[in-house]
C-alpha cells in the first residue's frame, strides 16, 4: 500500500480535542454494527470535511483502524486542503474501472488511519455512487476498517449524500452556527429520512465563543453531538 504525505496543522485547542473525543465517543455508544458513517451539510463551507477528516484522524489516533473516504465527485477540497503527495488514483478511477479498490487507498503519516481521495471530477457523478461498483466498495472496506467515514456532498445542493447514506450506516449532519437557518436544515434531515438513511446526529460547527479577560471573539471550531431527537427538536 501506497503511503501518502501533508501538512496537518498542529492542534492545540483543547476545546476542539474535547468535541472530536466527544463525537468519537457519541458514535461508538450508536452500537457496533455502526461502521459506515456518512458526513454531510446543508451547504458548502460548514467544515463538514474538516470534521470528517478531523474525526478520522482522531479515531485512529484512540487506535482504531479508519478509511475517510472523500466521496465528493463535484468539488473535493480534501487534497489541496492538506496539500496530499502521492496519490495516483481515486474513487472516480474505481467507480469508472479504472483501477481496483487496493489502488485508490492509501496510508497516512498517522498509524491506523487510511485515506482514499475523490479522484478527477465526473460530469455524472450520482450516476457513479448509486451503483453496484460504489456497493462492492463499500461492502468490502466495512470488512477492512473498524469505521469508514465518508465525506459526502451537502446534502441542501445535490442529492449525493442520500444516495450514499443508502449504503452506509447512518448520518452526521454539520451545521455552521449561526449561518444555517432552520427551514434548510429541517429540509435536509427530510431528505435523509425519505432516503431511509438513519441520522446518528448532529455537529455544531464554527462556533463563536467568547474569550479573554476584555470579552473578544474567537473564531473556533467546536464539536457538539445531539442525537436525533434533538435534532428533530433544536431544529
Amino acid at each position: 500500500m501506497k503511503k501518502v504525505t501533508m501538512n496537518l496543522p498542529e492542534v492545540k485547542d483543547y476545546r476542539l480535542t474535547e468535541g472530536l473525543n466527544q463525537l468519537k465517543t457519541n458514535l461508538a455508544f450508536c452500537g457496533k454494527d455502526i461502521k459506515v458513517i456518512t458526513i454531510t451539510s446543508s451547504v458548502q463551507n460548514e467544515g463538514k470535511s474538516l470534521v470528517a477528516f478531523d474525526l478520522s484522524k482522531t479515531m485512529a489516533e484512540s487506535g482504531k483502524k479508519i478509511l475517510m473516504v472523500d466521496a465528493d465527485l463535484r468539488k473535493s477540497v480534501l487534497a489541496a486542503k492538506y496539500h496530499i503527495q502521492g496519490i495516483d488514483k481515486g474513487l472516480s478511477h474505481y467507480l469508472t474501472g479504472q483501477a481496483e479498490i487496493e489502488d485508490i487507498i492509501y496510508e497516512t503519516e498517522t498509524e491506523g488511519f487510511y485515506l482514499s481521495v475523490a479522484g478527477p471530477l465526473s460530469p455524472d457523478p450520482t450516476s457513479l455512487l448509486d451503483s453496484d461498483q460504489f456497493q462492492k466498495f463499500i461492502d468490502k472496506v466495512r470488512e477492512d476498517y473498524d469505521y469508514v467515514i465518508i465525506d459526502a456532498p451537502p446534502l441542501g445542493v445535490v442529492i449525493d449524500a442520500v444516495i450514499i447514506g443508502k449504503y452506509c450506516d447512518g448520518a452526521v449532519l454539520v451545521i455552521e452556527q449561526g449561518v444555517i437557518k432552520r427551514k434548510v436544515v429541517q429540509d435536509v434531515i427530510k431528505q435523509l429520512k425519505r432516503g431511509k438513511v438513519r441520522i446518528l446526529g448532529a455537529v455544531l460547527n464554527k462556533v463563536d465563543e467568547r474569550i479573554g479577560a476584555y470579552g473578544a471573539y474567537d473564531y473556533k471550531y467546536s464539536y457538539s453531538y445531539y442525537d436525533d431527537s434533538d435534532v428533530k427538536d433544536r431544529h
